[in-house]
């Protein structure tokens, strides 16, 4: 009986997929994850897993190599924008190619017939982690873009001029009013993005894609 369990028992159980044409793999795995607090999801062809709405919550898609018609591989090309859904490949006979390929378009694991529960329980705890990060990356850049939509007009100039490194003084100077004004819309603006300090909000920055953000974390750096 198999150890791995899900870190988070708090949590809605993790999905993992399984697209597998051998019924008897289905099964097999479908009661392995089960029994490690997975949901388990399988299916028998890729265009029986396409056809299923899936909804954005932490997984992985267990998928075999070799499928009537849309192949492993193939299926992989399809859901290639769908990072947050980490792929294990399984085969009976893979190959260097067959694996270089798979790698090399993200794949996180490629396993080779017959494997042991610990084995490919342990690259499907590995994937739903790094599908838990993305998903909470996202969830996080998303709550970020709404703090920075909330900020006035002028909160996003200052915010902009500041985390290219200018003073107070300076931010005045461009934009025309005083350096308490400045600041007043600083702290609004600081208080609004959830930014305790200079350094973080010049972090928040680049994480949105604002311009000359990096200048600003020289900027910083050099006070």
């Amino acid at each position: 009986m198999s150890s791995i369990k899900q870190k988070d028992e708090s949590e809605p159980a993790s999905i993992v997929y399984v697209v597998d044409d051998d019924v008897s793999v289905r099964e097999a795995l479908a009661a392995l994850v089960a029994e490690a607090g997975y949901r388990a999801a399988v299916f028998d062809s890729a265009e029986a897993f396409l056809a299923h709405p899936r909804r954005q919550q932490a997984g992985c898609l267990v998928l075999d190599v070799s499928l009537p018609e849309l192949s492993g591989l193939d299926l992989q090309d399809r859901l290639a924008s769908q990072d947050a859904l980490p792929i294990i490949f399984i085969t009976g006979h893979g190959d260097i190619p067959m694996t270089v390929r798979a790698m090399k378009a993200g794949a996180v694991e490629f396993l080779t017939k017959p494997y042991g529960p610990e084995v490919i329980l342990g690259a499907i705890a590995n994937a739903v982690e790094r599908s838990r990060a993305i998903l909470h990356e996202r969830a996080s850049l998303h709550g970020l873009r709404d703090r920075h939509d909330s900020l006035t007009p002028r909160e996003r100039q200052v915010m902009a001029l500041v985390v290219r490194g200018l003073l107070n003084k300076q931010v005045g100077g461009d934009l025309g009013i005083s350096e308490i004004t400045v600041k007043a819309h600083r702290g609004a603006m600081m208080t609004k993005m959830g930014a305790r300090s200079l350094a973080e909000l010049v972090n928040m920055a680049g994480r949105l894609g604002l311009p000359s953000a990096e200048r600003g974390l020289e900027g910083s750096a050099s006070r």
